[in-house]
């Protein structure tokens, strides 16, 4: 089972790199965050003419995550719990039928939290919070599963090409850092670091100053999977190519095989 997480910054803005990216690389399942569109404006039709089951979680000119998946689904669901006031569109989930083994795949977009101290980064750490209590209890059904998306978290300083530029930012605090321990810390496995090891690999380059050319980017686009799942796990790689082409979106594809 080949899945791939991507935040393709627009579903409107990026329809032809994506219909053209998946074409190329046919993924089984790809995740998708800030389609930035209501689930009856998704180009639905035009997925599911490529060979995908379309299921959205979206909401106007914002967030919004889906999934496109050439394999089965069953039991999809969104919105992450804990808050019923929250109206943001950044949690989809749903078991995906491989040949030898269903997994379940939670999407997610993490707040990112920006300016902190501040509402929008209380907001962070209290949808991290939630998150934990849900992926607790996602372990407990000790089926295979992984949480793939936008965390909008540099875990280290070595995933970012300037960590001195990141010290006040909410991708970096120290209490954003400390909430993503939390959630490895019940079990789960960071793929691309169970399998890379080092600095200069990133997932997202900022449009401005020339960050692409000077490689000047961040990894903050990732898997986290339950031991199930970590037991099935044969690659994790970055797709940085993807980066470069015409009118890409500001992150890359991150990859993951299973086993599945």
């Amino acid at each position: 089972m080949r899945i791939a997480t991507f935040n393709i910054n627009g579903i409107r803005a990026r329809i032809e790199a994506l219909t053209a990216w998946l074409e190329e690389r046919t993924p089984d399942v790809a995740l998708l965050q800030e389609i930035k569109s209501q689930d009856e404006a998704f180009p639905r039709e035009h997925f599911e003419d490529l060979g995908y089951r379309v299921e959205t979680h979206g909401q106007k000119g914002f967030n919004g995550v889906a999934i496109l998946s050439r394999l089965p689904l069953e039991d999809v669901t969104r919105g992450l719990p804990g808050d019923d006031r929250d109206d943001q569109a950044r949690w989809i989930e749903a078991t995906v039928m491989g040949d030898r083994q269903a997994v379940r795949l939670c999407g997610l977009y993490l707040p990112n939290g920006n300016p902190a101290p501040g509402p929008k980064y209380d907001y962070k750490l209290g949808w991290m919070a939630r998150m934990k209590a849900r992926v607790e209890e996602v372990l407990a059904s000790e089926m295979p599963s992984v949480f793939c998306g936008d965390y909008n978290v540099i875990p280290q300083d070595e995933d970012a090409r300037r960590p001195e530029a990141w010290r006040t930012d909410a991708l970096a605090l120290p209490q954003t850092r400390d909430a993503f321990r939390r959630l490895l810390n019940l079990g789960l496995t960071e793929a691309f670091r169970a399998r890379v090891a080092g600095g200069g690999h990133y997932s997202f380059w900022d449009y401005q100053r020339g960050a692409w050319d000077r490689n000047d980017g961040i990894r903050i686009d990732h898997h986290l999977l339950t031991p199930q799942a970590a037991d099935l796990m044969t690659e994790c790689w970055i797709e940085a190519e993807v980066r470069g082409r015409d009118k890409p979106s500001d992150h890359v594809p991150v990859w993951l095989d299973l086993a599945a």
